[in-house]
């Protein structure tokens, strides 16, 4: 390596030499310069002197508010050769690379997991060793990373700095604000190269695999029934716990999740927000609306494994399945005759009760 000037020289020679004489008595951590340690110990002391004259957010070092500062002005000049985006930081642009590349050169040596960034695996290192060294002095929970720690610090605060310039919608974090403005684009960058299935975020396309491999990874040790996802494991220990927590202020009626009580509030208000675009029909929830596309498109998911038969609902699927089984579940209690589908059943009992309105 060569060098326009001696002073650039030494300065390289004592970063490379071996003796790093200048040794942080709290960790042990070596400097050639002893400027560089007392960047390094304003770490320990948690001091941040410079501080954004925008935001007030503040720093350990001027490079970090300088660094800073291009979010403010919007300058992103590192670009990538390959795909054109750019970044504020060059260091960005270094880990934005190994995407093409598609290396992952920092393994971690208990589980073989591997990451881009060296600071990853540093961070993932923390689930093994179980630190948790940032704790919140108002409930005293405690987390691996600091960042969590001050994103934690805001449902205290009931501050949600993140606001979304279309709808005026505001979050605790700027990465759930990044996901919501997707639903404004429409973007859904993530694919699944199985069924060409597209998703906004990274981590819903990871579930959606789970689908094609069939793994069940989370186990309820009630049950022992199993799913893809971990947050619906979550939602399913509600049924054995027997909480309701999310209540109807209008009925007092009570939803084990909270996506269930929004759709019962529009039978209170009469709303049915989810229209059709091919027939305008509207629907309370979206759910109905999507089951209800099935039938302008003519899909049909859901295959019979026996007969092929196929179906737009998993639902009719189960249902048509008993046929082949034999299997009648639902039993008249009052002469113990049986029936393949609930709606047979309630014909049924029909005649017991003397009803003809719909005979």
């Amino acid at each position: 390596m060569t060098f326009l000037h001696k002073d650039s020289l030494n300065n390289h020679i004592l970063i490379q030499a071996e003796d790093k004489r200048h040794v942080c008595e709290i960790n042990n951590k070596s400097f050639a310069k002893e400027i560089n340690l007392k960047s390094h110990m304003l770490i320990h002391t948690e001091k941040e002197p410079h501080v954004c004259e925008v935001c007030n957010k503040s720093f350990v070092r001027k490079s970090c508010l300088n660094n800073h500062m291009l979010i403010h002005t919007g300058e992103k000049p590192h670009v990538c050769e390959v795909c054109n985006k750019s970044f504020t930081q060059k260091s960005n642009l270094k880990i934005h690379m190994i995407i093409h590349t598609e290396e992952e050169p920092h393994v971690c040596q208990v589980c073989n997991k591997s990451f881009t960034r060296k600071s990853c695996l540093n961070n993932h290192m923390l689930i093994h060793t179980g630190e948790k060294l940032h704790v919140c002095e108002i409930c005293n929970k405690s987390f691996t990373q600091r960042s969590h720690l001050k994103n934690h610090i805001l449902i205290h605060t009931g501050e949600e700095p993140h606001v979304c310039e279309v709808c005026n919608k505001s979050f605790i974090r700027k990465s759930h604000l990044n996901d919501h403005m997707l639903n404004h684009t429409g973007e859904k960058p993530h694919v699944c190269e199985t069924c060409n299935k597209s998703f906004r975020r990274k981590d819903h396309l990871k579930s959606h695999m789970l689908i094609h491999t069939g793994k069940k990874p989370y186990l309820c040790e009630v049950c022992k029934k199993s799913f893809s996802q971990k947050c619906n494991l979550k939602k399913h220990m509600l049924i054995h716990t027997g909480e309701n927590p999310h209540v109807c202020e209008i009925c007092n009626k009570s939803f084990t999740r909270k996506s269930h009580l929004k759709s019962h509030t529009f039978i209170h208000t009469g709303e049915k927000p989810h229209m059709c675009e091919v027939c305008n029909k509207l629907f309370v929830e979206k759910s109905s609306l999507n089951k209800h596309i099935l039938i302008h498109t003519g899909d049909k998911l859901h295959m019979c494994e026996i007969c092929n038969k196929s179906f737009t609902q998993r639902s009719h699927l189960k249902s048509h399945i008993l046929i082949h089984t034999g299997e009648n579940p639902h039993v008249c209690e009052i002469c113990n005759v049986s029936f393949v589908h609930k709606g047979s059943l309630k014909n049924h009992m029909l005649i017991h009760t003397g009803d003809k309105t719909h005979m």
